[in-house]
C-alpha cells in the first residue's frame, strides 16, 4: 500500500525539478551561442582567405644588363638591391590595404608608383654603366610590374594565398639583388661587419651577371643570419663562443660563395684572384 509523500518531500522534488529545468535551459542557450560563434568564425576565415591580395611580380633586371665595369659595380649592385626593396614594400602595402579603394586601387596606389620608382632606379643603373662603357638602352621596358592575384576558385572555396615573397623568391625577378649593407642591425650583442665584395670585383661579363648577383645576395643573407644568431645567443658559451660558433662558420660560408663568384666570372673572362681575403668578418661591439 503506497504512502503519500510528506509535504516537505514534495517541495524538495519540485525544487530539484526546477533546478534541472534551469540547467537544461542554460545548456541549450550555451549550445546555441557556441554554434553561432563557430559559424561566425568560419565565415570570417573564409572571407579573409577569399580576399587574399596576391603578390607583385616584376621582370628581372640583372640578366638584361651588359658587362658591368668594375667602377660601376658597387652602384649597380646597390640599385639592384633597391629594386628588391621596392618590390617588398609594394607587397607589404598590398597586404595592408586589402579591401580598400575601388577596382583601380591596386593599379593607381601600388603598381603605378612602383613602376615610377623602378624607372628611376633602372635609369641610375644605366647611367652608372654609361660613365665608363656603352650606356644600355631599352631597360625601361622592365619597369612595369603585374599582380599575381589570388581569389576564389570556380568551386567557390577560397584559394590558397600565395605569401608575399621577397624579390629573389618571385618568378621572373631572380637576380635583382646585391651585396650592399654589409652590417646587421645594432643589438646588445654588437654587429658583424664584413668586407664589401661587389666593389672589389672586375668587370662582370653579361653571361655571369645573374650568377654573380645571386651570390652577392647570398653574402648578405649569411651576414643577416649571423647577426640573428649573435642576438639570440647573448651570454652563451665562453670567451671564444662568438669566434668559434658564429664568425668562423661565417668565414667558411663566405669563402665558398666568393669562390663561386670568381669561378662564374672566370668562365668567360680573367678569373679574379685574392678575393678570399674578403671572407673574414669582425665583430663590432
Amino acid at each position: 500500500m503506497s504512502r503519500a509523500l510528506p509535504k516537505y518531500n514534495k517541495r524538495r522534488v519540485l525544487m530539484i525539478g526546477g533546478t534541472a529545468a534551469v540547467v537544461l535551459s542554460g545548456a541549450v542557450i550555451a549550445g546555441n551561442a557556441l554554434a553561432g560563434e563557430t559559424s561566425k568564425s568560419s565565415t570570417n576565415a573564409t572571407t579573409k582567405a577569399a580576399t587574399s591580395p596576391g603578390t607583385v611580380n616584376c621582370p628581372a633586371v640583372a640578366p638584361s644588363l651588359p658587362a658591368i665595369p668594375a667602377s660601376a659595380q658597387a652602384e649597380v649592385t646597390r640599385n639592384l638591391t633597391l629594386l628588391d626593396t621596392q618590390i617588398a614594400e609594394a607587397n607589404k602595402r598590398l597586404v595592408d590595404t586589402v579591401g580598400q579603394g575601388g577596382p583601380n586601387f591596386v593599379q593607381n596606389a601600388i603598381l603605378g608608383p612602383l613602376k615610377d620608382k623602378r624607372v628611376a632606379t633602372i635609369n641610375r643603373i644605366a647611367t652608372a654603366i654609361g660613365r665608363t662603357a656603352a650606356k644600355p638602352t631599352g631597360l625601361d621596358s622592365l619597369a612595369p610590374c603585374t599582380l599575381n592575384a589570388n581569389g576564389v576558385n570556380a568551386g567557390g572555396a577560397a584559394a590558397t594565398a600565395t605569401p608575399s615573397a621577397t624579390a629573389t623568391q618571385q618568378a621572373g625577378n631572380t637576380g635583382n639583388t646585391g651585396n650592399t649593407g654589409n652590417t646587421g642591425s645594432t643589438t646588445a650583442a654588437g654587429t658583424i661587419t664584413c668586407p664589401d665584395v661587389a666593389s672589389k670585383l672586375p668587370a662582370i661579363p653579361a653571361s655571369a651577371q645573374a650568377e654573380v648577383t645571386r651570390n652577392l645576395t647570398l653574402l648578405n643573407t649569411q651576414i643577416a643570419e649571423a647577426n640573428t644568431r649573435l642576438a639570440n645567443t647573448v651570454g652563451q658559451g665562453g670567451p671564444n663562443f662568438v669566434q668559434n660558433a658564429i664568425l668562423g662558420p661565417l668565414a667558411d660560408k663566405r669563402k665558398s660563395t666568393i669562390d663561386r663568384i670568381a669561378i662564374s666570372i672566370g668562365r668567360t673572362a680573367a678569373k679574379p684572384t685574392g678575393l678570399d681575403s674578403l671572407a673574414t668578418c669582425t665583430l663590432n661591439k
